[in-house]
Protein backbone atom coordinates (compact mmCIF):
# COMPACT_ATOMS: atom_id res chain seq x y z
CA UNK A 1 0.00 0.00 0.00
CA UNK A 2 1.89 3.09 -1.17
CA UNK A 3 1.63 6.09 1.14
CA UNK A 4 0.44 9.51 0.06
CA UNK A 5 3.11 12.18 0.21
CA UNK A 6 0.81 14.68 1.90
CA UNK A 7 -0.28 12.47 4.80
CA UNK A 8 2.19 9.58 4.94
CA UNK A 9 -0.78 7.19 5.02
CA UNK A 10 -2.05 4.87 2.33
CA UNK A 11 -5.51 5.44 0.85
CA UNK A 12 -6.87 2.58 2.98
CA UNK A 13 -5.25 3.85 6.17
CA UNK A 14 -6.53 7.37 5.62
CA UNK A 15 -10.05 6.11 4.95
CA UNK A 16 -9.96 4.06 8.16
CA UNK A 17 -8.72 7.07 10.11
CA UNK A 18 -11.52 9.28 8.75
CA UNK A 19 -14.11 6.63 9.65
CA UNK A 20 -12.82 6.37 13.21
CA UNK A 21 -12.82 10.15 13.64
CA UNK A 22 -16.34 10.40 12.21
CA UNK A 23 -17.62 7.68 14.53
CA UNK A 24 -16.04 9.44 17.51
CA UNK A 25 -17.31 12.97 16.91
CA UNK A 26 -20.62 12.38 15.16
CA UNK A 27 -21.99 14.94 12.69
CA UNK A 28 -19.25 17.27 11.48
CA UNK A 29 -21.48 20.05 10.16
CA UNK A 30 -24.04 21.73 12.43
CA UNK A 31 -27.68 20.71 11.84
CA UNK A 32 -28.54 24.30 10.97
CA UNK A 33 -26.60 27.34 9.92
CA UNK A 34 -23.43 27.77 7.96
CA UNK A 35 -21.48 24.57 7.16
CA UNK A 36 -17.82 24.28 8.06
CA UNK A 37 -15.24 25.57 5.62
CA UNK A 38 -13.64 22.11 5.37
CA UNK A 39 -15.29 18.73 5.02
CA UNK A 40 -14.34 16.20 7.68
CA UNK A 41 -12.03 14.40 5.24
CA UNK A 42 -10.20 17.60 4.38
CA UNK A 43 -10.01 18.60 8.04
CA UNK A 44 -8.39 15.26 8.90
CA UNK A 45 -6.09 15.68 5.92
CA UNK A 46 -5.05 19.18 7.04
CA UNK A 47 -4.22 17.85 10.51
CA UNK A 48 -2.22 14.82 9.36
CA UNK A 49 -0.53 16.85 6.60
CA UNK A 50 0.70 19.30 9.23
CA UNK A 51 2.25 16.52 11.32
CA UNK A 52 3.71 14.71 8.32
CA UNK A 53 5.36 17.71 6.64
CA UNK A 54 5.59 20.44 9.31
CA UNK A 55 4.74 23.06 6.72
CA UNK A 56 3.14 26.29 7.86
CA UNK A 57 -0.58 26.45 8.40
CA UNK A 58 -0.74 29.25 5.84
CA UNK A 59 0.55 26.88 3.16
CA UNK A 60 -1.94 24.17 4.15
CA UNK A 61 -4.70 26.77 4.06
CA UNK A 62 -3.70 27.87 0.57
CA UNK A 63 -3.62 24.26 -0.66
CA UNK A 64 -7.08 23.58 0.77
CA UNK A 65 -8.44 27.05 -0.05
CA UNK A 66 -9.22 28.09 3.52
CA UNK A 67 -7.70 30.59 5.94
CA UNK A 68 -4.80 29.90 8.31
CA UNK A 69 -7.08 30.35 11.39
CA UNK A 70 -9.38 27.65 9.99
CA UNK A 71 -6.44 25.25 9.68
CA UNK A 72 -5.28 26.12 13.19
CA UNK A 73 -8.74 25.43 14.63
CA UNK A 74 -9.19 22.05 12.96
CA UNK A 75 -5.73 20.89 14.06
CA UNK A 76 -6.47 21.87 17.66
CA UNK A 77 -9.88 20.21 17.48
CA UNK A 78 -8.90 16.97 15.77
CA UNK A 79 -5.49 16.10 17.19
CA UNK A 80 -6.86 14.82 20.54
CA UNK A 81 -9.58 12.90 18.69
CA UNK A 82 -7.02 11.21 16.43
CA UNK A 83 -4.83 10.35 19.42
CA UNK A 84 -7.84 8.83 21.18
CA UNK A 85 -9.24 6.77 18.28
CA UNK A 86 -5.79 5.33 17.49
CA UNK A 87 -4.69 4.78 21.10
CA UNK A 88 -5.25 1.02 20.81
CA UNK A 89 -2.33 0.81 18.37
CA UNK A 90 0.18 2.18 20.89
CA UNK A 91 1.62 -0.98 22.49
CA UNK A 92 1.83 -1.76 26.17
CA UNK A 93 5.56 -1.93 26.79
CA UNK A 94 5.75 -4.58 29.54
CA UNK A 95 3.84 -7.05 27.34
CA UNK A 96 6.05 -6.28 24.35
CA UNK A 97 9.26 -6.89 26.30
CA UNK A 98 8.56 -10.46 27.34
CA UNK A 99 11.46 -12.67 26.28
CA UNK A 100 13.02 -10.04 23.99
CA UNK A 101 16.45 -8.50 23.67
CA UNK A 102 15.75 -4.81 23.11
CA UNK A 103 17.57 -1.65 22.10
CA UNK A 104 17.03 1.72 23.75
CA UNK A 105 18.15 5.15 22.59
CA UNK A 106 17.24 8.76 23.15
CA UNK A 107 16.36 11.24 20.45
CA UNK A 108 15.74 14.98 20.41
CA UNK A 109 12.64 16.39 18.75
CA UNK A 110 13.71 19.99 18.06
CA UNK A 111 11.61 23.04 18.83
CA UNK A 112 11.90 26.80 18.86
CA UNK A 113 14.14 28.38 21.49
CA UNK A 114 11.64 29.91 23.89
CA UNK A 115 13.24 32.41 26.24
CA UNK A 116 11.15 31.18 29.18
CA UNK A 117 12.14 27.53 28.70
CA UNK A 118 15.96 27.25 28.96
CA UNK A 119 15.56 23.65 30.16
CA UNK A 120 14.75 22.63 26.59
CA UNK A 121 18.32 23.29 25.42
CA UNK A 122 20.37 20.14 24.87
CA UNK A 123 24.11 20.56 25.38
CA UNK A 124 24.73 17.36 23.42
CA UNK A 125 22.76 18.51 20.36
CA UNK A 126 23.45 22.26 20.76
CA UNK A 127 19.80 23.11 20.14
CA UNK A 128 16.45 23.09 21.92
CA UNK A 129 13.86 20.34 21.92
CA UNK A 130 12.30 17.43 23.79
CA UNK A 131 14.02 14.20 24.75
CA UNK A 132 12.19 10.97 23.86
CA UNK A 133 13.28 7.49 24.83
CA UNK A 134 12.79 4.91 22.08
CA UNK A 135 12.75 1.12 22.45
CA UNK A 136 12.98 -1.35 19.54
CA UNK A 137 13.74 -5.03 19.15
CA UNK A 138 16.59 -6.56 17.17
CA UNK A 139 14.34 -7.00 14.14
CA UNK A 140 13.74 -3.26 13.95
CA UNK A 141 10.23 -3.33 15.37
CA UNK A 142 9.33 -0.18 17.29
CA UNK A 143 8.07 -1.08 20.76
CA UNK A 144 7.90 2.21 22.63
CA UNK A 145 8.33 5.96 22.29
CA UNK A 146 8.42 7.76 25.62
CA UNK A 147 6.65 10.96 26.61
CA UNK A 148 8.61 14.21 26.17
CA UNK A 149 11.20 15.35 28.67
CA UNK A 150 13.16 18.64 28.58
CA UNK A 151 15.94 18.56 26.01
CA UNK A 152 18.65 19.02 28.62
CA UNK A 153 17.72 15.68 30.24
CA UNK A 154 20.60 13.22 29.89
CA UNK A 155 19.64 9.77 28.62
CA UNK A 156 20.79 8.18 31.88
CA UNK A 157 18.38 10.33 33.83
CA UNK A 158 15.65 10.07 31.21
CA UNK A 159 15.57 6.28 31.27
CA UNK A 160 15.16 6.48 35.06
CA UNK A 161 12.74 9.42 35.30
CA UNK A 162 10.34 7.86 32.80
CA UNK A 163 10.26 4.59 34.75
CA UNK A 164 11.63 2.84 31.70
CA UNK A 165 14.66 1.43 33.52
CA UNK A 166 12.37 -0.28 36.02
CA UNK A 167 10.49 -1.89 33.12
CA UNK A 168 13.49 -2.95 31.06
CA UNK A 169 15.62 -5.97 31.88
CA UNK A 170 19.11 -4.43 31.78
CA UNK A 171 20.64 -7.83 31.02
CA UNK A 172 18.56 -7.98 27.82
CA UNK A 173 18.93 -4.31 26.84
CA UNK A 174 21.55 -2.70 24.61
CA UNK A 175 22.29 1.03 24.36
CA UNK A 176 25.05 3.56 23.68
CA UNK A 177 27.51 5.09 26.14
CA UNK A 178 24.90 7.61 27.23
CA UNK A 179 23.46 4.85 29.40
CA UNK A 180 26.65 3.95 31.28
CA UNK A 181 25.96 3.27 34.93
CA UNK A 182 22.41 2.03 34.42
CA UNK A 183 23.28 -1.66 34.18
CA UNK A 184 22.30 -1.71 30.50
CA UNK A 185 24.78 -3.31 28.09
CA UNK A 186 26.79 -0.50 26.46
CA UNK A 187 30.08 -0.14 24.57
CA UNK A 188 33.16 -0.10 26.78
CA UNK A 189 34.54 3.37 27.46
CA UNK A 190 38.20 3.94 26.72
CA UNK A 191 40.09 4.32 30.02
CA UNK A 192 41.91 7.62 30.63
CA UNK A 193 45.42 7.56 29.19
CA UNK A 194 45.05 4.08 27.72
CA UNK A 195 43.69 2.27 24.71
CA UNK A 196 41.05 -0.40 24.50
CA UNK A 197 42.22 -3.98 24.17
CA UNK A 198 41.50 -5.75 20.91
CA UNK A 199 38.70 -7.84 22.39
CA UNK A 200 37.13 -4.65 23.78
CA UNK A 201 37.27 -3.01 20.36
CA UNK A 202 35.64 -6.07 18.83
CA UNK A 203 32.97 -6.02 21.52
CA UNK A 204 32.24 -2.34 20.88
CA UNK A 205 31.98 -2.95 17.13
CA UNK A 206 29.43 -5.70 17.71
CA UNK A 207 27.37 -3.59 20.12
CA UNK A 208 27.36 -0.60 17.78
CA UNK A 209 26.32 -2.84 14.89
CA UNK A 210 23.30 -3.99 16.86
CA UNK A 211 22.51 -0.43 17.95
CA UNK A 212 22.25 0.71 14.34
CA UNK A 213 18.83 -0.96 14.26
CA UNK A 214 17.28 1.47 16.76
CA UNK A 215 18.83 4.41 14.93
CA UNK A 216 17.00 3.33 11.78
CA UNK A 217 13.78 2.98 13.78
CA UNK A 218 14.19 6.56 15.02
CA UNK A 219 14.86 7.78 11.49
CA UNK A 220 11.60 6.15 10.38
CA UNK A 221 9.71 7.81 13.24
CA UNK A 222 11.12 11.14 12.16
CA UNK A 223 9.58 10.86 8.72
CA UNK A 224 6.88 12.72 10.64
CA UNK A 225 8.70 15.96 10.02
CA UNK A 226 7.19 17.72 13.00
CA UNK A 227 9.50 15.68 15.27
CA UNK A 228 12.45 16.16 12.90
CA UNK A 229 12.30 19.93 12.36
CA UNK A 230 11.43 22.77 14.73
CA UNK A 231 8.06 22.59 16.44
CA UNK A 232 6.55 26.06 16.01
CA UNK A 233 3.22 26.01 17.85
CA UNK A 234 2.99 27.15 21.51
CA UNK A 235 5.15 24.80 23.54
CA UNK A 236 2.23 23.85 25.82
CA UNK A 237 0.64 22.14 22.81
CA UNK A 238 3.58 19.81 22.18
CA UNK A 239 2.59 16.91 24.49
CA UNK A 240 -0.82 16.59 22.83
CA UNK A 241 0.67 16.90 19.35
CA UNK A 242 3.23 14.24 20.20
CA UNK A 243 0.56 11.86 21.49
CA UNK A 244 -1.15 12.22 18.13
CA UNK A 245 2.04 11.63 16.15
CA UNK A 246 2.91 8.57 18.22
CA UNK A 247 -0.56 7.10 17.69
CA UNK A 248 -0.45 7.84 13.95
CA UNK A 249 2.97 6.21 13.60
CA UNK A 250 1.99 3.00 15.39
CA UNK A 251 -1.27 2.92 13.43
CA UNK A 252 0.66 3.22 10.19
CA UNK A 253 3.02 0.41 11.21
CA UNK A 254 0.26 -1.95 12.35
CA UNK A 255 -2.68 -1.35 10.00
Amino acid sequence: MPSKRTTGLSTEQFAELCKRVSDAIGPWNPPAGRPRALSLGKAVKATVMYFKNNITQEVIGELLEVSQPTVSRVIAELEPVIADVLAEYVPDLPEELTGRVVLVDGTLAPCWSWADAPELRSGKHHTTGHNHQVVADLDGRLLHVGDPLPGRTHDTRAVRDTGLLATLDPANTIADKGYLGTGILTPIRKPPGAELLEWQKTFNTQVNSLRAVVERVIANLKTWRIVHTDYRRPRTTYPMAFNTIRALHFFKLAF
